[in-house]
């Protein structure tokens, strides 16, 4: 888990940056809507931090269930 926790908070750092700099590039096809709202990066970051974590739980979670003696076994 906490290998997938560094992973997810690298992307999460770096998708947030390439994601304000091409608000540049998009600023011209939103309406209605800040090119940089922080309303709608918050709720990004938030949903796709959860959806990874789910996905590393569930593998993590698995691996818990194994006895080590019969995964070192089968390598």
């Amino acid at each position: 888990m906490r290998d997938g926790l560094t992973l997810i908070g690298a992307g999460l750092a770096l998708g947030s940056l390439a994601a304000w700099a091409a608000t540049r590039v998009l600023k011209s096809q939103l309406y209605e809507v800040s090119a940089a709202d922080p309303l709608t990066f918050g709720a990004v970051a938030l949903l796709l931090a959860g959806v990874a974590l789910v996905a590393c739980f569930i593998p993590a979670h698995r691996a818990t269930g194994v006895d080590p003696v019969n995964a070192l076994r089968a390598e």
